[in-house]
């Protein structure tokens, strides 16, 4: 049962970072912290690609990985955009919508039936999405659904959800055409190169290093994630690991309670606990 520790620490080293670039959010601009959630990152990654074997990288892998970045940078963007407008309590929790998403779109594209773990993680994702506003509920039945469209980071969330969706499709084509734990070091450093050219065309590069001992945490936090996630991985189905990796969302309705004095956490837990209930059962579902 090694691996559930490694994709528990997975999950609460995310929402501590999520945590933390929120606290710093309050002091500077989301393109910064964009790049700090990357570019401290790789410090800690690089000491892993020293120990790591270079596959041979095909065209199919080039193709996929410039497919690939202009959908990560704008996820990154917006995610940061949607914790900084929104609690973390009502912004973060919509990520369970991803494999939704996925459902939706090989049903569609592929005419692939879910099955009916699939549909019943679907109902239960549904559901906690509404149980996140049920306070909203004494203006109608509607009231909740109201609530998200009138909260920005929310909706922003529900994009970037949809953005990964796709962008789990083509990771899942480069890590084919490398190796997972080659792109898992690797990915970082390309999306640092090129956050690093937007925030200096937006002029914002020297505040990169302004202060260190807010961003050198949030960076250890995503390398932590990451190095965590890939050996969990190799000890473990990735289902089961992703369906670990999801309590990260009950993480940060914690941590919006207790750091940012969120309210009504009481319903955003139990609504983030059944989109996490409903992640597992499409996740599972599909892999068995």
């Amino acid at each position: 049962m090694i691996w559930f520790l490694f994709a528990l620490t997975t999950a609460l080293s995310l929402s501590t970072a999520d945590a933390l670039s929120k606290k710093a959010l309050e002091s500077t601009d989301d393109i910064v912290i964009a790049w700090v959630r990357e570019g401290y990152a790789v410090p800690f990654l690089a000491l892993g690609l020293l120990f790591i074997d270079l596959p041979s990288l095909d065209s199919t892998f080039w193709l996929s990985l410039v497919l690939l970045l202009p959908l990560e940078i704008t996820a990154i963007i917006l995610y940061i955009k949607a914790i900084r407008l929104s609690p973390l309590s009502l912004s973060v929790p919509f990520m369970a919508l991803s494999p939704v998403f996925i459902v939706f779109i090989a049903f569609f594209v592929l005419g692939e039936l879910p099955t009916r773990a699939g549909v019943a993680g679907i109902v239960l994702i549904a559901a906690g999405a509404y149980m996140l506003n049920i306070s909203a509920s004494r203006y109608g039945p509607l009231g909740p659904l109201k609530a998200i469209r009138r909260e920005p980071g929310s909706l922003m969330m529900v994009v970037v959800a949809f953005i990964y969706s796709i962008t789990s499709v083509l990771g899942k084509v480069a890590v084919e055409h490398s190796s997972p734990v080659f792109f898992g070091f690797f990915y970082p450093f390309v999306l640092m190169i090129i956050l690093t050219f937007i925030v200096w065309r937006k002029g914002r590069i020297t505040f990169l290093a302004s202060r260190p001992l807010t961003f050198i945490p949030i960076g250890l936090c995503t390398a932590v994630m990451v190095v965590s996630h890939f050996i969990g991985i190799s000890l473990t189905q990735v289902a089961y690991l992703i369906s670990v990796k999801r309590t990260s969302l009950i993480f940060s309705v914690l941590y919006g309670a207790l750091i940012f004095k969120e309210i009504n956490i009481r319903e955003r837990l139990l609504g983030s606990t059944l989109m996490v209930a409903g992640v597992a059962l499409i996740v599972l579902g599909e892999a068995f």
